[in-house]
């Protein structure tokens, strides 16, 4: 009799963690990048076959769960992309927050294509009006 009862009542546990949507954490409780993992070298084999001449700048936590940024470079081109944890799928377009309207590849394209004007040579430029000025406008020209 009490195997009966300790049958049922195990039975019954597990019934009911079916049911309750039992799981190892709580809804939004873990933090999925500590076990899927997207090194540098990693995101270049996977993006290889699409981009052969990849380079692979940077790779971080995508702005929304489940998916890495990665910062590349083909050609003299730098861009943005996401890839999923499973490794299988590739994004290719803006991510934008709904309310906030923050567009978050933009925001990451810019951050890698930003240019440090302190490093341009200045030595052949043409400088007109102050050159201590608060703000100044650079203008490329190619006379060729």
């Amino acid at each position: 009799m009490k195997k009966l009862i300790l049958s049922v009542f195990v039975a019954g546990l597990a019934v009911a963690a079916t049911f309750s949507g039992a799981a190892a954490f709580s809804p939004g409780e873990q933090d999925c990048s500590k076990c899927h993992t997207l090194s540098v070298d990693q995101a270049r084999d996977v993006l290889k076959d699409i981009i052969p001449d990849v380079k692979v700048l940077d790779v971080q936590k995508g702005p929304i769960s489940g998916i890495w940024e990665v910062s590349m470079e083909s050609g003299s081109k730098k861009g943005v992309l996401y890839v999923d944890y499973s490794k299988k799928n590739l994004v290719a377009g803006n991510i934008i927050a709904i309310k906030t309207k923050v567009n978050f590849t933009q925001t990451a394209f810019d951050k890698i294509n930003k240019i440090d004007v302190s490093s341009l040579p200045y030595e052949n430029s043409l400088v007109m009006g102050d050159k201590n000025a608060k703000h100044k406008v650079i203008v490329f020209d190619d006379p060729d």
